[in-house]
This record gives C-alpha cells, structure tokens and sequence, in this order.
C-alpha cells in the first residue's frame, strides 16, 4: 500500500529546469511526516500509516515510540506486520484510556461485565422455572380438585 503523488512538468519553454527537477513527488507516509524524516520507497512504516491517517501513528508513537515499532515491524514477516500494527494501535489507544492497565483492564472490566450478566440470566431463568411450576401445579389443582396452597410469591420476590 504506497502513497505517491505523481507530478510532470512540460519542457516547452525551458528544457533545462524541466532537467533539473523531477519527475515525481512521493508523499510521506504519516509517520515520516510527525518525525520530520524523509520517506523513502523502502520505508517500513508507510504501508501501516497512510498520510490520511496521523493519529493512528500518533498514539502509537506516544506509547511505544518510533524505534520501537520499526523494530518490531522489522522482526516480523510482512504478512503479520498488518496485525501487528493493530494490535499496537489498540494498545496505545487503551494504555492513554487506562495508563495502568491497558488492555487488561479494558478485558477485566469486560469480564465482570460478563459475569454480572451470567448471573442475572441465571437468575431470571430460576425465576422463569419458579413461575412456569406455579403454573404446572395450579393447572394440576384445577384437574384433581385437590387444594393446598403453596404461597410461591415468598420464591419470585427473592
């Protein structure tokens, strides 16, 4: 995935500064424009941080800094790089949400969130089974003629 603006110039008046000057203009990927370096053809970072996109290596640069992600590009094969650049752009966007925990904390707060909610299901379920019992039994009453009554109210309020 590379950005590169194509410009020519027309030699009709002066064939000698159309000599001069090139032939095409290459637009520096987000991260070669925040660090003010030149971006070359070869440059590891251009395919994951396109120059529409300067926040994504912004927050990545904050957290893991520029050297760190090369290197870390660089040691991995091309087509886990895509990954891995999410991976850390996720990370940095959680460790400034949560400086302490990062993800974990996001994946933490999730699972007790989880939790709760398996609890609750479980819950309502008894609730659901108490209610269809009632039910069962009062029927059963009505077709023997028999009548105890079983306060079931005590179960549903709990």
């Amino acid at each position: 995935m590379e950005y590169t603006h194509r410009t020519t110039f027309s030699s009709s008046s002066n064939s000698s500064l159309s000599s001069s000057l090139p032939t095409t203009c290459h637009i520096p990927c987000a991260a070669c424009k925040i660090l003010r370096r030149r971006c070359t053809e070869k440059c590891v970072l251009a395919p994951y941080f396109p120059p529409t996109e300067p926040l994504k290596f912004v927050i990545a640069h904050k957290v893991f800094g520029a050297s760190n992600i090369v290197k870390a590009l660089q040691e991995l094969p091309e087509s886990s790089r895509a990954d891995a650049v999410s991976s850390m752009v996720y990370e940095s966007y959680a460790r400034i949400r949560d400086p302490v925990y990062g993800c974990a904390g996001a994946i933490s707060q999730l699972q007790k969130q989880l939790d709760d909610l398996q609890t609750e299901l479980a819950m309502t379920q008894a609730k659901l089974l108490l209610i269809r019992c009632k039910q069962q039994y009062e029927q059963n009453l009505e077709n023997t003629g028999f009548f105890e009554d079983i306060n079931f109210s005590s179960f549903l309020d709990s």
